[in-house]
């Protein structure tokens, strides 16, 4: 990077100029996209992921390319983070980080409430490696002080989490982390880095699906892991070299240059959502708004003290909701009735509670019912875009009604 940093200050001066420079040989202002797969080097180098470091020179693109450094070090610089590996999706970033930290004989203490790919993956996956792995309400500090032991090697929670947009207080819980001896991972992809950072709250780890909020226009898919230097080592040479979860440098470049407008585009996020969540918390269809920037969130005071932007994902109760899943697949004009999340256009879908909770979360006891108490029968997770909120409120109207 050749810039001055002493003068890449603000978080969108770093958005758009962090990890960034004209090319040296064209002049070029744009990122150039480096689509070679191999490099060609001025001295032998070893051919093992242990002989490299990151002073290494770029030799084959699964281990290092310009394109995914350049995003690489643009997210370090808006995380705070010494060290970020991209990955082809959040799911190879989260892969990555969990084979690479975890052995036979370790514990995971992971949120009840998360990414139905994270939860299947924890659930279905470690266990056959010898991993323990201990769900747990991380919304409440006591549980997750009852849950860590000796053996816990890693904490892993996601805030807000999918779907119910249950908070998790990441300082609270890094220190309890700490005192056991393990270390904290937070699944920040719902909050992005414009709303928080968890390293700077004490959490060893941050996981995004770059596919969401940081490219935000729904065209590129990516993961990224970010930590210090020396927790990056085993998640470089196992999470990626080893285990080959390369993003594309085209994806790379598409995602960067999402990220450029990441601090405009997370403002116009959240004020559309508010709009759409106040909206329906006065409709007449809608039981309850889960959304943690309205006063009505049961973790708002958390909420206001954690983040810096409430994010534009809102989930929604109503009545007859497999009814009205229907009714919006066909009718919808605004909204796409689609999965994911973090993108320009809004999205909606139904997510209902029995089938997660049997298939993804496997819950029972009080867990469940707490997991109840918020979702119901089921939520629409909504993704407000960028279009204009009384647009999006019309079309929510003339499906609810």
């Amino acid at each position: 990077m050749a810039k001055d940093q002493q003068l890449i200050r603000g978080v969108r001066t770093r958005a758009v100029h962090a990890g960034e420079a004209p090319d040296a040989l064209t002049g070029a202002s744009a990122p150039n996209i480096v689509m070679s797969s191999t490099f060609v080097v001025n001295e032998p180098h070893g051919f093992s992921a242990v002989d490299r470091d990151t002073a290494s020179p770029y030799i084959y693109s699964r281990w290092g390319n310009p394109s995914v450094r350049q995003l690489e070090e643009k997210l370090a610089s808006l995380e705070e983070a010494e060290r970020c590996i991209c990955f082809a999706s959040g799911m190879a970033a989260t892969s990555a980080l969990l084979f690479s930290l975890l052995n036979p004989g370790d514990q995971l203490v992971v949120s009840d409430t998360n990414y139905p790919g994270t939860a299947e993956l924890v659930r279905n996956s470690l266990p056959r490696l010898g991993v323990e792995v201990v769900p747990v309400d991380s919304s409440r500090l006591d549980d997750v002080e009852a849950a860590v032991s000796a053996k816990t090697r890693l904490v892993w929670i996601e805030t807000p989490a999918n779907p119910i947009l249950r908070l998790s207080d990441i300082a609270a819980i890094a220190d309890i982390a700490h005192r056991a001896g393990a270390e904290l991972a937070v699944d920040s992809t719902f909050a992005s880095p414009i709303a928080t950072r968890p390293l700077t709250l004490g959490a060893d780890y941050v996981i995004h699906s770059l596919t969401k909020y940081i490219g935000g226009h729904g065209d590129a898919m990516g993961g990224a892991v970010l930590g210090t230097t020396k927790a990056m080592e085993p998640v470089e040479s196992e999470g990626l070299i080893h285990l080959g979860g390369t993003i594309s440098p085209f994806n790379a470049w598409l995602i960067q240059r999402g990220l450029a407008t990441l601090p405009i585009r997370m403002e116009a996020h959240e004020k559309n959502a508010v709009a759409v969540a106040s909206y329906l918390e006065q409709h007449p269809s809608v039981d309850a708004v889960l959304y943690p920037g309205l006063p009505s969130h049961p973790q708002y005071e958390l909420a206001r003290t954690q983040m810096e932007n409430y994010s534009g994902m809102v989930s929604v109760r109503v009545r007859n909701g497999e009814t009205v899943a229907v009714k919006m697949a066909k009718e919808l004009k605004v909204f796409h009735y689609a999965v994911s999340l973090g993108h320009h256009r809004s999205l909606v879908y139904w997510i209902g509670t029995d089938d997660l909770v049997t298939s993804s979360y496997q819950i029972e006891g009080s867990q469940l019912a707490a997991y109840r108490e918020m979702a119901g029968e089921g939520v629409f997770r909504m993704s407000i875009g960028l279009e204009d909120p009384e647009d999006l409120c019309a079309d929510l109207d003339q499906v609810l009604r």
